[in-house]
């Protein structure tokens, strides 16, 4: 059954930005706060489609930048300042009082375990629980692997993504100042380079299906890449092992950790380092999935948030 929401609006977070939000399924149910990857990826209807609609009350929203929060990344006069990961948490918990909701779960995959805990970590009280799949945490050593280390398999498409960000020795930032650029064409081309390298890491996985690339891109995709870029060169405002050595302060907290043995994106080391430093967090590794969400992903954390059912 699609699952559409009851609710939507754009809640005016400060800084100039209105982050869009909705909420679906049932309105008595245990509330649920999905938080979507990228950085810049925007929340989708698919994943309304991840969550149980009878159990759940489920918000999603679209982090400030991207989707249909306002202004849009993807204007180069946007006033990149204001969006960092402590922005993020902020507006997560307005939106929380905006919603009169005193306590939820978490969901989020990829960047968005990033920003769960983060958000955990600081609003420790208000978390029900904590569902993480494609474990990332923003390290210096994650983000120099995605777009760095990880090149010694594909040398040829690293050489390309490099010659993107003009040959720059650190082409993350380099990116973010073409994404900037006041002429569409180089947005354009810098925002293509950036999507064809990180769908070639994914290339290798189960299902992975063909890409087209081609030199132009749409405002979503450039709004992606200059959030992404601009969040990833400063590691997300994060210390090093600022989320990882403070996790164990989320004792008590029921966690779940599901990842892909074959992500090359994000290697299954993190999520193994993340489950022995957080008490009680349980880890699923997946032996034939990658990245992406995959059947037995979804099965798992599926018959996990079941335990949460009944309006807590």
């Amino acid at each position: 059954m699609t699952i559409v929401p009851d609710a939507q609006g754009r809640l005016n977070v400060g800084d100039g930005n209105r982050v869009y939000w909705e909420t679906c399924g049932n309105p008595a149910g245990t509330p649920l706060v999905v938080l979507h990857g990228g950085p810049g990826q925007g929340c989708t209807e698919r994943m309304r489609a991840g969550f149980d609609g009878s159990t759940f009350r489920i918000v999603l929203f679209d982090q400030r930048g991207c989707g249909r929060s306002t202004p849009s990344a993807a204007d180069p006069a946007t006033d990149m300042r204001y969006n960092t990961t402590h922005h993020l948490v902020a507006d997560m918990e307005l939106l929380r009082k905006h919603l009169g909701i005193d306590r939820w779960l978490l969901a989020g995959g990829s960047w968005g375990s990033t920003l769960a805990l983060a958000y955990a970590l600081r609003q420790p009280d208000r978390v029900i629980g904590i569902s993480l799949s494609a474990i990332s945490l923003t390290r210096p050593k994650e983000i120099d692997w995605l777009y760095s280390g990880v090149s010694r398999f594909f040398p040829e498409e690293h050489e390309r993504f490099v010659a993107g960000a003009d040959g720059a020795a650190d082409p993350v930032p380099a990116y973010g100042r073409l994404l900037a650029d006041l002429d569409r064409s180089t947005r354009e081309q810098a925002a293509a380079a950036w999507a064809r390298w990180e769908a070639t890491v994914l290339s290798l996985e189960p299902g992975a299906k063909p890409t087209t690339f081609g030199t132009r891109a749409d405002d979503s995709l450039i709004e992606f890449v200059r959030v992404c870029s601009h969040y990833y060169a400063r590691y997300g405002w994060l210390a090093e092992d600022e989320l990882i050595g403070n996790v164990g302060k989320l004792a008590g907290i029921p966690g779940a950790l599901v990842h892909g043995r074959l992500d090359l994106s994000c290697p299954v080391e993190t999520a193994y380092e993340l489950a022995n430093a957080w008490p009680g967090a349980e880890l699923f590794v997946c032996n034939a999935s990658g990245h992406r969400m995959s059947e037995a992903k979804r099965e798992y954390l599926r018959a996990w948030r079941s335990r949460f059912a009944g309006g807590r």
